[in-house]
Formats: C-alpha cells, sequence, structure tokens
C-alpha cells in the first residue's frame, strides 16, 4: 500500500499532510534543503537502521505521518519504513514504534521533523484516551474545539480521534454555532438560529445557551443541538430531563477531566476540551539510530 493510501485509510488528506511536511522541513532544513553536520560526516552510501522508540506510556499517533516525513527527505525511495504499533494504541516505555532503515543521512535529516510531529500527536492522543477512561461507562464522548495548532488542525483532530475522542467541526465552515457575541447581535437565541437557517438551510447549527430560559428557548425554536455552557452538573441534569431527547447536549467550559465523570452523569452527549489541543503535553519518543556501515 503507498503511502497515500495509508493516509486515506486513517483519513488524512495526502495533500494537506505534503503540504505540512514541507513546511515544517524547510524550517529545519532552510531554503537550501540541507543538513551540513550530517553531510559532512555521512556519505549518503552510509546506511543504517532507526528505531522509533517511546521514552514514556502513552498512546500512540501519527506514524503514518512520520513515514510519509522520511520518503519526502530521502526522494530516491531507499528508505525503508517498518511501523510495528498501530496509531491509537498503547504503549509502554521502550516500546519501539516504528523501524525505518536507508542512508544515515536523511535519517538524521527528518529526525526532528518526524519527532516533533509524532510526540506532539502522540500526547494529544494520550491526554484524549485518559478524558476517555474517565468517560467510559456514560455514554457521553469527549470533543475537541477549533483550539488547535495554526496550520496543524488536521494533525490535532486526528490524534484526538486516535486517542478515543471525536471531532466537534473542523472549522467555522461545515457547521454554523450560534454564541453570546451572536445572540447579542441578533436579539435573541431564536432571533440568531432562524437568521443562520434562514441563510444556510442545509447546515448544521447549534446554538450556546447560558441558563435553563436560553435552553428552552432554543428547543422551541426547534435547535438539534445545544452547547451548556458553563453550568453546573445539577443544573445540566435539569436541562437533560427538560430537552428529553429533543436535542444533543454537549457540556463545555473549564471542565477539567479530574470531574469529567461528574459533568458526564448528568446525561448529556458530550463534553468538549480545548485544553485537547492547546494543552497537552508531548508524549516522549525518540530516534535511536544505528549504522550499518
Amino acid at each position: 500500500m503507498s503511502i497515500k493510501d495509508t493516509l486515506r485509510d486513517v483519513g488524512l488528506d495526502p495533500l494537506a499532510i505534503d503540504d505540512i511536511i514541507e513546511r515544517a522541513l524547510a524550517e529545519d532544513l532552510g531554503p537550501q534543503w540541507i543538513d551540513p553536520t550530517s553531510e559532512a560526516i555521512f556519505d549518503v552510501s552510509v546506511t543504517g537502521v532507526a528505531d522509533i522508540v517511546a521514552r514514556e506510556p502513552g498512546v500512540v499517533a501519527g506514524l503514518a505521518v512520520a513515514h510519509a516525513v522520511f520518503a519526502r527527505v530521502d526522494a530516491s525511495g531507499t528508505a525503508k519504513f517498518e511501523q510495528r504499533v498501530a496509531d491509537g494504541n498503547p504503549v509502554e516505555r521502550g516500546d519501539v514504534l516504528a523501524t525505518v532503515s536507508g542512508p544515515v543521512r536523511y535519517l538524521l535529516m527528518a529526525e526532528r521533523t518526524v519527532l516533533n510531529i509524532l510526540s506532539r500527536m502522540s500526547g494529544v492522543a494520550s491526554h484524549t484516551a485518559r478524558w476517555a477512561r474517565e468517560l467510559s461507562g456514560t455514554g457521553t464522548t469527549v470533543l475537541d474545539t477549533r483550539k488547535t495548532n495554526p496550520g496543524l488542525r488536521i494533525l490535532d483532530k486526528y490524534a484526538v480521534r486516535a486517542g478515543g475522542g471525536d471531532n466537534k467541526r473542523m472549522g467555522l465552515f461545515d457547521a454554523a454555532m450560534v454564541k453570546d457575541n451572536h445572540k447579542f447581535a441578533a436579539g435573541s437565541v431564536s432571533a440568531a438560529y432562524e437568521a443562520v437557517t434562514k441563510k444556510f438551510p442545509d447546515l448544521p447549527v447549534q446554538v450556546e445557551v447560558d441558563t435553563m430560559e436560553e435552553a428552552r428557548e432554543a428547543i422551541a425554536a426547534g435547535v438539534g443541538f445545544l452547547l451548556c455552557d458553563n453550568m453546573s452538573p445539577q443544573l445540566l441534569r435539569d436541562v437533560v430531563e427538560m430537552v428529553a431527547g429533543r436535542a444533543e447536549l454537549e457540556a463545555t467550559g473549564n471542565i477539567t477531566v479530574d470531574r469529567a465523570r461528574e459533568y458526564a452523569e448528568s446525561g448529556v452527549d458530550y463534553i468538549s476540551s480545548g485544553a485537547l489541543t492547546h494543552s497537552s503535553p508531548i508524549l516522549d519518543i525518540a530516534l535511536d539510530i544505528r549504522t550499518d556501515n
């Protein structure tokens, strides 16, 4: 299977990934596309094998992207990539995630870009997996937000999926979300909702509500998805009872993983957390190289 097919299989657009890789490598290799240290020390004929190794427990994500980075740096096609675990799998310290072989010069040129991508994506996946464990058995799913690293949103959101969460929306374009500023400008929850549905009748519309009164108004207007912002678990339970299945419900607003289950037990369908993508620590991953000659 080609790298592009592998990326498609995991839900990543190969063209978008190519663009991310080009920009990331350009940051590291500069306009001349060179690693002078490695070029001075290693002739292109010197080959080696590198293990990508987890330095701490977590959940891995981004191995297909790592493969694509190595393939881009070694355009001759001599680099061979063997994935040892699947994205979304838990790993322990010392586990080999993948093994890559080829000219050492190229392995070192790709190293930092590969590790930056893998460590960040695996960090997001590991953080999301903790949320998923906390919510297990409640029927509530953790969602991400648009608080992603600029230019890397598709990687961040893929990592959330790998960790057991789901994506809320990719951007402003694929779902409308009526928030406080929209409600203020339109005059009310129902007026804002009606304006959006009139202009974009086929677009999913979500409405943020802060109080029981706004929730009742939204349901009366026919809203099918409510964002319950900064509500207590008790108020969420009251909203769940009032809505009685007429709309999907998401709890949002400074909810931490330590209190996730308490909020989930209110009966909401989703909890969203911007921290999944804006505050996840990286997963420590290393590249260990051994030369053949």
